[in-house]
């Protein structure tokens, strides 16, 4: 039976893009792998990149940064650092995120690599990493001239696939995308992200604007455990970023929803192990598995496991050993690859010998 679902909005932006977050499906697309001036949702990268050196203990929130001559004259939106101040890196990621100060995105830059031109290839390796194809940055903040636009760029996928990464690895930093102002310096700026204010389920994530770019937001909302990341870029208006990034939540909420699976390291079947020290090993998924479908289409559901013919020992946990398979209305809408939840050493020589006799009559 077809299932009924209106269109997706046509907006007026000159590219867009929604994903659930858990299940990675795209719910609406449009020109979501052109190239385009990303303004300020370069800081997104820049923040992502930051998060990691955190992560990886090269940097601390209480560290100091001295600002810089260049830091400081930075042109665009500023959080208004002083040259020779020392200034705690939580303040300037705060600066940078809700203030979307240009000025300590290069702060951060320069204190992270020494140099804002070193921190863009940095920027560039992780987006080569997390497999945004049609990106690339040559500073920290998205201000460019426009002799050198053309090599500041990226795609609504792109900004998605960033977003995904900074919910999903870094959540105690990625709160900040939600905080509606921020006092520094004497001087309070709000977070330009109207959503925040219009919808209490969306908790992020970034605006921009340039001449280049238009007005440009990457918004993320959380409804009832399902999230949401929708990309616009190029609209004509703040406004217009705005209404067009609720439009297309609103109708990834009302049409779609996002039901949790099965869970990672839960056993889910078993496969028989020839010349094995056991014979049989259980088998799950790597990674909890989520299905995003048309509402009300829950108990139409159906799932599959296809297993490896003449499994052999040894086994390393981890090894794919078969998929499973999620169908509705007889077509399969997902599959993820069962793998062994245990090592199986092999067997004993008689064992290995009885099996090998076995198989051949198998």
């Amino acid at each position: 039976m077809q299932i009924m679902i209106p269109a997706a909005p046509e907006l007026p932006a000159k590219a867009y893009y929604v994903e659930d977050f858990h299940s990675g499906r795209v719910l609406v697309e449009s020109n979501a792998d052109e190239r385009l001036p990303p303004a300020s949702l370069t800081k997104i990268m820049t923040a992502y990149v930051v998060f990691r050196e955190l992560g990886n203990g090269n940097l601390k929130l209480t560290d100091l940064v001295t600002i810089s001559q260049k830091a400081w004259h930075t042109e665009g939106s500023r959080m208004f650092i002083e040259v020779g101040k020392k200034v705690p890196v939580e303040d300037l990621i705060k600066g940078m995120i809700i203030q979307s100060g240009n000025d300590a995105s290069v702060a951060l830059a320069e204190h992270i690599a020494g140099d804002e031109t070193i921190f863009a290839q940095m920027m560039n390796q992780q987006a080569e990493r997390l497999g945004m194809k049609n990106s690339h940055f040559i500073n920290s903040h998205g201000d460019v001239t426009p002799e050198v636009q053309a090599q500041h760029y990226t795609t609504a996928r792109d900004m998605s696939i960033v977003t995904h990464a900074i919910i999903r690895e870094y959540p105690q930093y990625y709160k900040w995308h939600s905080q509606k102002e921020f006092f520094f310096n004497g001087i309070k700026q709000m977070n330009r992200n109207k959503l925040l204010w219009r919808d209490e389920t969306v908790d992020g994530v970034k605006t921009g604007h340039t001449e280049a770019a238009g007005f440009c937001l990457v918004a993320s909302a959380l409804r009832d455990g399902m999230r949401l990341i929708s990309v616009v870029l190029g609209t004509k208006s703040d406004e217009a970023r705005a209404s067009s990034n609720q439009a297309l939540l609103n109708y990834g909420f009302r049409f779609f929803e996002t039901r949790p699976l099965y869970k990672a390291g839960e056993k889910l079947a078993e496969a028989k192990v020839w010349k094995g020290a056991e014979s049989a090993a259980p088998m799950g998924l790597r990674e909890d598995l989520y299905v995003t479908i048309p509402r009300k289409q829950y108990e139409k559901l159906k799932a599959t496991m296809d297993m490896d013919k003449e499994i052999a020992a040894p086994i390393a946990k981890g090894q794919v050993l078969g998929r499973v398979n999620i169908y509705l209305n007889d077509e399969v809408i997902t599959q993820a690859p069962l793998v062994a939840l245990a090592d199986v050493a092999a067997g004993g020589i008689f064992r290995r010998m009885m099996d090998n006799i076995r198989m051949i009559m198998h």
